[in-house]
């Protein structure tokens, strides 16, 4: 199974699973095809969108762990 954590790129979390989408969207992320989903990381993206990096990239391995 693949991990997600708050050094990795929006994008990098997509090419894992497109699902993930919904995770981040829940999360505030509205930009996931913006320029600086490629660039920075989760947890600059949460902190220029309010949200929690812990809590998101939680979220994001729980899911991904149900994929299995």
């Amino acid at each position: 199974m693949a991990t997600v954590n708050k050094d990795m790129s929006i994008s990098e979390v997509l090419r894992i699973d497109h699902g993930t989408a919904t995770v981040l969207l829940n999360h505030g992320m509205h930009c996931l095809g913006c320029p600086h989903a490629t660039a920075e990381s989760l947890a600059d993206a949460c902190a220029a969108h309010g949200s929690n990096p812990e809590v998101l990239v939680e979220k994001l391995n729980e899911y991904l762990s149900q994929k299995d």
